[in-house]
């Protein structure tokens, strides 16, 4: 997880650029596309406003047309003696009542031409209880429920008026067809005496053709009463319903004179146009659906995908663009970190923009004067240590040779040549080693053989007392090791480890432990103060160079020099417990 986000992390800039531009194209195409729809709506709402302002009036005329019909046909019934006649005389025999019954069938036949344009059903009723209908298969009622209707009390209620009602009574039923009624009391013109109620009977669903064919889908009409009752409707659900919300829009259109109001009814969001219907007593209410037919006048679904494509394919071209621009940037930002861990080799293909090409180049040439830097402190330091080697070397002890001198020309005196012999050859083998090999590191084995000769040497001049023994593991011979970093040490156990007794033993050890060549040089001598734990500081012996010349502090600092600070010498010594010196060296082959 850590290493994703790491890798997340130098595509910060990429990834802003991106997601600034991915939300500004999105906004640009969303308020696009809702100033768009908003032009739309206000379009339609402009549009249908006039248009259907239009539309109503023609309905308005329609109704107009019918209730003309409607007037013409009561005022004839209203005039006609025969008709009064039938609805006022009482039957005095049978042959009577059947001559008055054909007769006001024939004039009731003869007015109703008047609205023989429309599905209509002419009912009248009179005092003496009589009853006509020239279809009563249309409008099924028996007399005395037509009597006590609501039809008939709102009638009475308000005699000298054609008044319009739903049927209320026998809405109820999915498979009975609502009817609306006109109803007029039949009165004497002289006295004013009600003798009579005509009613003008039509079904709902051939009402309504007087604007189904202005109606569609999110365009509907709606008839209501003043008391909120939807008399007719293209929405069959609707009739017969109370909707005041409705009926207080469409009084408040009618008394502010407002052209149409956007509104919520319904559980819609509609636009609602409203004429009042003063014949009828009727709100004639158009109800405009905005969303459904907005989505018929704007296809939302070609919109969203035409914005998602554009969003796509300029998030595409944006990618690309960004990316080539921040590309050589990301890359910049990942390699420059590497320096810190001396990776000086890290170039980058200068690409992008003038002014990342810049940087580039900035940045590869920094690398170059580092590198140049950087070999140049090298080959120094490497060319100081070589000196310090030589200058070193070449300080051999003169008392170690005049010594040693000594000890073969006494040998000689003695007769002893052939041991005088291997003293000189193991003098002059040690001083080729140590001065004339030039190489700076030699391989165990050759060290192994200088050791040997130095020990030689230091028996035939002190005798064979202390006893020097070499424990190597078969794999550490062929591992190259730093001249002269044993020596210090051996010489250190033979002149101050046996002070205080002229026996005892030094082991020389070589192994490896995982990735490290151990060499240890442990004896049984007195032992030292400041040793007791594992301890670099190895300021308290700096005296003896009885051979090299070279202290043990300057062994440790060498080796920490040419390999690192986990490398080095550690010595654990205790008074009368002898020492043992542990050094450690990666493994070289060359």
């Amino acid at each position: 997880m850590r290493g994703f986000l790491d890798r997340f992390k130098y595509h910060g800039l990429f990834i802003k650029l991106f997601m600034v531009t991915l939300v500004s194209i999105i906004t640009v195409a969303l308020l696009t596309s809702l100033v768009t729809i908003q032009m739309s709506e206000k379009l339609f709402m402009n549009t249908f406003s006039i248009t259907n302002s239009k539309i109503i009036s023609q309905i308005k005329a329609n109704f107009e047309s019918f209730n003309y019909s409607i007037v013409t046909a009561s005022n004839n019934v209203q005039q006609n003696g025969t008709i009064k006649g039938f609805l006022t005389n009482p039957d005095l025999n049978s042959t009577t009542s059947l001559k008055s019954y054909y007769q006001a069938s024939q004039q009731m036949e003869r007015i109703q031409s008047n609205v023989a344009a429309y599905p209509v059903m002419m009912t009248i009723t009179g005092v003496n209880r009589k009853s006509h209908s020239n279809d009563s298969t249309y409008w099924p009622n028996s007399l005395e429920k037509l009597r006590n209707s609501m039809l008939t009390v709102n009638t009475l209620v308000e005699p000298k008026r054609l008044l319009y009602q739903l049927d209320k009574e026998n809405i109820s039923g999915l498979d009975k067809d609502p009817v609306i009624v006109a109803s007029r009391a039949l009165m004497e013109r002289t006295s004013g005496n009600q003798y009579g109620i005509l009613y003008f009977a039509i079904k709902e669903s051939d009402f309504k053709r007087f604007y189904a064919s202005f109606t569609s889908g999110g365009n509907d009409v709606a008839i209501l009463d003043q008391s909120g009752i939807i008399v007719s409707s293209n929405r069959q659900e609707l009739i017969g319903k109370e909707n005041l919300d409705l009926l207080s829009h469409a009084q408040e259109m009618e008394q502010k004179g407002l052209t149409f109001k956007d509104v919520n009814v319904l559980g819609e969001n509609s636009l609602v146009l409203s004429e009042y219907l003063p014949v009828y007593d009727f709100y004639l209410v158009n109800l405009i659906n905005k969303k459904e037919v907005l989505s018929e006048m704007v296809d939302f679904k070609t919109v969203a995908l035409i914005c998602v494509g554009i969003v796509l394919v300029a998030l595409i071209i944006v990618f690309l663009i960004s990316r080539r621009l921040t590309k050589s940037l990301t890359l910049l930002a990942r390699q420059m970190p590497r320096i810190a861990e001396n990776n000086f080799d890290n170039y980058i293909t200068v690409s992008g923009s003038y002014e990342i090409k810049e940087l580039g180049k900035a940045y590869n040439y920094m690398l170059d004067e580092l590198n140049e830097y950087v070999r140049k402190l090298i080959q120094t330091q490497k060319d100081q240590r070589n000196a310090e080697l030589s200058a070193l070397q070449m300080q051999i002890n003169p008392h170690f040779l005049y010594n040693t001198l000594a000890s073969v020309k006494i040998l000689v005196q003695q007769g002893n040549k052939e041991k005088a012999a291997a003293t000189i050859n193991s003098l002059i083998s040690l001083l080729q080693n140590t001065v004339g090999n030039i190489s700076e590191t030699i391989s165990v084995a050759q060290e192994l053989v200088n050791l040997k000769n130095y020990v030689f040497i230091n028996h035939v001049r002190y005798g064979d007392q202390i006893a020097v023994n070499y424990f190597i593991a078969d794999d550490c011979y062929g591992y190259h090791i730093p001249k002269l970093i044993i020596q210090p040490f051996i010489e250190n156990a033979f002149f101050h480890a046996f002070q205080e007794r002229k026996d005892g033993h030094i082991y020389v050890l070589f192994s490896r432990e995982d990735e490290t060549l151990v060499c240890e040089v442990v004896d049984n001598g007195v032992g030292m103060e400041g040793y007791d734990h594992e301890n670099p500081d190895h300021s308290a012996i700096s005296t003896s160079h009885f051979f090299s010349g070279i202290g043990i502090r300057n062994v440790h600092d060498r080796i920490s020099l040419l390999y690192g600070e986990e490398y080095g010498v550690e010595i654990v010594s205790n008074i009368g417990e002898g020492t043992r010196v542990k050094i450690k060296l990666p493994l070289h082959k060359t």
